[in-house]
């Protein structure tokens, strides 16, 4: 069977290496916003790209998903917020929701159709460790990060007599411009983050990618409804 791969915000980090990772594995669609990135993948490999903001307008992505009959749906697009609760913007904490959770959701739906078709789909959500433990300052990133995980499990079970699997990824701090930015966002120094992390270093976006292609491979056909963490034991204790 062809996988046909959806990859959101696959321009740079985690999802860039997700989409070098998938060109292995079958045909790459991506979705994102910048439009230079969006040519530039094209030029590497991706079999198509849509412009499309994912915070206000999904219908251009229905038409996308539709057109290439979608069947393997990584949902990797995401924004993240560092700010006490009482001082978001509300603006920012609707952002948040619609492009963490809204389009996830809203994205499976609109591959289901195909997927039950076909009797055979794959969705990986990207979440994150601090919808596992709670991270203080970011708590509406926590929280929509959270809903993944509880979304992922009760549509793996919706899903699972179609040979469908829905599992979500929770990377901890990732080598990454998001994630090396945020740093400087936070109240604490690299050196002290690194401290509280077991293996005293941050993963490398490839271990997330090669992750995917082992859970839509078919010898993971088994592993649905999972809340992976790939966090370098930070998720384990200190």
């Amino acid at each position: 069977m062809i996988k046909r791969i959806l990859v959101t915000g696959a321009t740079k980090g985690i999802g860039r290496k997700i989409f070098e990772e998938m060109l292995s594995v079958g045909e790459v669609y991506v979705i994102a916003r910048n439009r230079e990135l969006l040519e530039e993948l094209k030029i590497l490999g991706a079999k198509d790209t849509l412009r499309c903001d994912l915070n206000s307008d999904l219908n251009a992505a229905k038409e996308f998903i539709e057109k290439y009959k979608i069947n393997v749906l990584v949902n990797n697009a995401g924004i993240y917020n560092y700010s006490e609760l009482d001082e978001e913007n509300i603006e920012t904490i609707k952002d948040i929701i619609n492009v963490n959770v809204n389009a996830p959701i809203i994205l499976s739906k609109y591959v289901l159709k195909n997927m039950k078709n076909e009797k055979w789909g794959r969705i990986v959500n990207i979440g994150s460790i601090s919808g596992v433990m709670g991270e203080a300052s970011a708590s509406v990133y926590s929280a929509s990060k959270a809903a993944l995980i509880g979304f992922s499990k009760a549509l793996a079970l919706e899903t699972a007599q179609y040979n469908i699997t829905v599992n979500t990824i929770n990377p901890g701090w990732v080598d990454t411009d998001l994630g090396n930015n945020s740093i400087e966002d936070s109240e604490f120094s690299k050196e002290e983050i690194l401290d509280t992390i077991p293996q005293k270093r941050f993963v490398d976006p490839v271990e997330i990618a090669r992750l995917i292609k082992y859970l839509i491979s078919d010898d993971a056909r088994g592993i649905t409804g999972q809340s992976i963490n790939i966090c370098a034991g930070l998720s384990v204790g200190y």
